[in-house]
């Protein structure tokens, strides 16, 4: 084998810096694209955003910056004396706010804050403990009842387990007494009628009953309901036959009674749940005008990023030293990350226009019109790769007039056609949906009774398939959905 020296000339794809930080903003939402961009501006100094401004502002600013152009700042900079006044890019006033005296009038209206803090279950619970003659033995046992508390407001620990920690507490406090398990029963059954009612119940029969039991004896059905809760597990079972043999009740007191409960509150601490509702911002928003779809993408989430005039200008091309070797780094990163937020902005908006072009139907008619999509057809038809694609659609919103959605949304799997065509699997759950919603509730459709009336409408699909869909969709089987009363 004889060993030689020669010159190659290939093709090849290198994964440079400014290729990986474009594709990790790609899937970035807008929530963390906000974040990206607020660690760039506190890293960079060359990177700054634009802030709107008002048209009064604008043309205070255009002077500055005319005035600001026309003074000779390297001058100043390499001077060998510092001026008195060095120039900043913050002026007092911006900082430091005017506030009127007096005699002056006010330059906005004050307000008072009216946001509310809620109260969590603990809290709220706590707060009606504090105002009871309870003894010291029995308000550390509430207290340990309280902590003991989920968010439903159900208890979520064993009778022994409270009374162990109410002990162990109170030795730890040198107290000499010994705490039973009927001291935390009576505890419990005080803290049950106090505010929410049923507080503390250590499930949804007893937390009902006690709510049944807070009633006026006058309560029309209140003894039916109460004789019914006795047999809860054939009521769960929708045993009805059974159920109204074992309480001696006939259809209609029974009727009566399931309608008492259903005015009750299942769950004591769902009035003070403390988790806040999070609300998505959409990346893109679609409207109609003029018979015409028009796609945008949102102006909200999409940041304005300049160069840092300022800086910009003190870099020099001749000079090597370090100082001026970092802005010309910074200078750099700052240009391609503008250009990656960029290009961010315009994939965004090509696959979701593409998607609206797709989807009108949806966009018109409804869910039930939604057309079958793969990520596939639209790389193949905007020119991306499948997984630039996935990427873009993914934790990205777009606003309809027929609501928020995901773009992953609109792409789903197909179900052939009797003729020959095909049709979306999300439109499909649609119909079963709307079946459903119609069907008579003394005899509900059955999976393969929806699915006979699906091949009517010439969509031929397998009985499992449908019981998936009834699945996806939280929708319980016929026989649970079945009312005989």
């Amino acid at each position: 084998m004889k060993l030689s020296v020669g010159l190659k000339i290939a093709n090849s794809l290198s994964l440079t810096p400014q290729l990986q930080q474009a594709i990790r903003l790609l899937q970035l939402s807008s929530l963390e694209l906000e974040q990206e961009i607020q660690i760039q501006l506190e890293s960079n100094p060359l990177l700054e955003k634009v802030e709107e401004l008002s048209s009064a502002d604008a043309d205070s600013n255009s002077e500055a910056e005319h005035e600001y152009e026309n003074k000779d700042l390297t001058q100043e900079l390499n001077a060998d004396y510092l001026p008195d006044d060095l120039p900043v890019d913050t002026d007092w006033d911006e900082v430091y706010t005017h506030q009127s005296t007096a005699l002056g009038a006010a330059e906005f209206e004050e307000r008072e804050d009216n946001r509310q803090s809620h109260l969590s279950l603990q809290e709220h619970m706590l707060n009606q403990v504090n105002l009871l003659h309870f003894s010291k033995i029995d308000q550390l046992i509430a207290y340990c009842i309280i902590d003991s508390l989920d968010e439903k407001g159900f208890l979520d620990a064993e009778i022994e387990e409270i009374t162990a920690s109410s002990q162990h507490l109170l030795q730890e406090l040198d107290y000499d007494d010994i705490i039973e398990d009927d001291e935390v029963l009576v505890v419990l059954k005080h803290l049950q009628h106090l505010d929410p009612i049923g507080i503390g119940s250590r499930n949804l029969a007893e937390c009902l009953k006690i709510q049944l039991e807070y009633l006026p004896a006058t309560t029309a059905s209140r003894y039916e309901a109460l004789k019914m809760l006795e047999y809860y597990p054939l009521l769960v079972a929708n045993d009805i036959n059974k159920l109204m043999k074992q309480t001696g009740l006939n259809a209609e007191q029974l009727k009566a009674a399931i309608n008492l409960v259903k005015t009750l509150k299942p769950y004591p601490g769902s009035d003070f749940d403390s988790g806040e509702s999070e609300y998505q911002i959409p990346d893109v928003v679609v409207m109609k005008k003029q018979d015409h779809w028009q796609v945008q993408l949102n102006p909200d989430v999409m940041p304005k990023l300049r160069i840092n005039s300022f800086y910009s200008s003190m870099i020099r091309r001749a000079d090597q030293s370090s100082d001026n070797q970092y802005l010309r780094n910074q200078m750099l990163e700052a240009k391609n990350f503008i250009k990656s937020i960029d290009e961010r902005h315009k994939t965004l908006l090509k696959v979701a226009s593409c998607i609206v072009r797709h989807q009108k139907a949806f966009l018109e008619q409804g869910p039930e019109a939604m057309k079958p999509l793969v990520l596939r057809d639209v790389a193949e038809e905007v020119e991306l790769h499948e997984s630039t694609v996935s990427r873009v659609t993914t934790n990205k919103y777009i606003l309809t007039p027929r609501g928020l959605f995901e773009l992953k949304y609109f792409f789903s799997s197909h179900v052939g056609t009797t003729a020959g065509g095909e049709c979306s699997s999300t439109a499909i759950r649609a119909m079963i949906k709307k079946m459903i919603s119609v069907e008579n509730p003394r005899k509900p459709l059955s999976d393969n009774a929806i699915a006979n009336l699906l091949k009517e409408d010439g969509i031929d699909v397998a009985r499992r398939t449908v019981a998936k869909y009834r699945e996806s969709l939280n929708i319980p089987s016929s026989s649970d959905r079945k009312v005989l009363i």
